[in-house]
């Protein structure tokens, strides 16, 4: 029972990642309802089997107050997956840039500041993109609680994508 059980709100919204024997005392107990199985797996007990489930949905809508990401070095190399997002190289010496630098009156903001390779950082120095003739990968955003949710799972069921928003 190593597996782990996504587990959405009463509007599909997702909430958290259990354990599959939390998700069956959850089920168990009419707290929530079976969405998907992974396949070919059943559980059993004396009495009755179950499949083996793979993402649950509450019965009832739980409120989940704002979740705050904070705006650290680390949680900005993993919204960028730790890749330049000048060149999309992948390597351990990363940095963070600001998009626009600080010289010109750029701020520490989820929307400024990208991973960036050592070469790409030195290369832009203290200029914009547009200035130094590079383009970014992708537009940085601000994230949100399931974005990193993502990052928790080491192998995410292909069942999970669409609820996760990674399709």
């Amino acid at each position: 029972m190593s597996k782990k059980v996504l587990v959405l709100n009463n509007n599909y919204e997702p909430l958290s990642i259990c354990n599959v024997r939390k998700a069956i005392s959850l089920l168990y107990l009419g707290k929530a309802e079976l969405v998907e199985a992974w396949d070919g797996r059943v559980l059993r007990s004396v009495s009755t089997s179950m499949p083996y489930p793979s993402i649950v949905r509450l019965s009832f809508f739980v409120r989940v107050p704002y979740k705050k990401i904070v705006l650290s070095r680390k949680n900005i190399m993993r919204r960028d997956g730790y890749q330049c997002q000048y060149c999309g190289r992948l390597e351990a010496n990363l940095t963070v840039d600001h998009i626009i630098p600080k010289s010109r009156g750029g701020t520490d903001c989820w929307e400024n500041l990208v991973t960036a390779c050592v070469e790409c950082n030195n290369k832009k120095g203290d200029r914009t993109p547009q200035e130094a003739k590079m383009k970014l990968l992708r537009k940085p955003i601000k994230p949100n609680h399931v974005m990193f949710m993502r990052h928790f799972v080491t192998s995410v069921d292909e069942k999970w994508k669409p609820y996760l928003f990674m399709n």
